[in-house]
């Protein structure tokens, strides 16, 4: 049987490749992981233990010339992780696709997209964090550091300071603190930027101009600045992207029609994958940003 006009209209639409679209615009967490693939539903991945390797006393590294030399032992904890699945669909009626309102596809593809891209960019964030309960990454509170909250009366907070120090955590664990992204929610941004502009007269930062593909907000002392929902409020973290943690890939974002002829279209969009935190010096839990 012939396809009717409607059909036709969805059919020659690509519609898989117009939702990877908005998946890579609207990703923030996950643009910064080392993305590799899985075709297992577990997987199994090791985390080196971070403290630096030592000599236990009496003995030490440093000995007289021809001396046996100290044996160390790097160890890394074996860890399984299983793959999630992160799905969204909508149903669009016939009467919709018949009138040829495109707008109505592309904006629930757009809305399903968003859906399940936010539930993969807060498995990355909660992994990241450990669920905003530090325990392996580094971490430390503003008024350990700068003095009080981004947010303090008359301006009495450091977040410079603060960014500074998580920048110097970073580095002394060997990383280089100008490739870190800082992530804060939109309130703690607005905090920040309250602070350099009004708090302290200084010149308005760089706006970076890709800002909708990527999140940035700005470039701050060689860290860029990312702005997410996401965050939990009251609390920032940093990283090195591509280092600090990487997503596991079973399925990309994928979408699929489902045609229910005469009736509607079903339109779901789903993605397969799992976080696995490998680098927990290579993050930074700033809490108390707020009074």
């Amino acid at each position: 049987m012939a396809d009717t006009v409607g059909m036709q209209d969805i059919r020659g639409l690509d519609i898989d490749k117009m939702v990877k679209g908005f998946a890579l615009i609207n990703y923030i967490f996950k643009n910064d992981c080392m993305v590799s693939s899985t075709s297992a539903d577990s997987i199994r991945w090791y985390q080196e233990t971070s403290a630096d390797l030592t000599a236990t006393s009496p003995s030490d590294i440093e000995h007289a010339p021809g001396a046996t030399p100290e044996t160390l032992e790097v160890s890394w904890t074996r860890n399984t992780s299983y793959v999630r699945e992160y799905m969204a669909e909508s149903t669009i009626s016939e009467m919709d696709v018949r009138s040829a309102d495109i707008d109505v596809l592309a904006r629930t593809l757009l809305r399903l997209t968003r859906a399940v891209v936010k539930k993969v960019d807060q498995r990355i964030y909660n992994v990241i964090t450990e669920s905003d309960s530090p325990s392996t990454i580094q971490t430390f509170a503003t008024t350990a550091v700068g003095g009080d909250q981004w947010d303090a009366a008359s301006y009495a907070g450091n977040p410079i300071k603060d960014i500074l120090h998580a920048k110097y955590l970073l580095e002394n664990q060997g990383y280089d603190g100008n490739r870190a992204v800082l992530y804060l929610h939109p309130l703690d941004a607005r905090n920040l930027m309250d602070w350099l502009i009004a708090g302290k007269g200084s010149n308005f930062p760089s706006f970076s101009s890709d800002k909708v593909q990527s999140g940035t907000l700005m470039q701050l002392l060689g860290v860029t600045i990312k702005v997410s929902t996401n965050v939990t409020s009251d609390n920032a973290v940093m990283v090195i992207p591509q280092t600090s943690c990487t997503w596991k890939t079973h399925t990309d974002t994928t979408s699929r029609v489902i045609e229910d002829p005469g009736l509607n279209r079903k339109v779901r969009v789903y993605e397969r994958g799992e976080a696995i935190l490998t680098d927990p010096n290579a993050v930074v839990y700033i809490s108390d940003l707020q009074t």
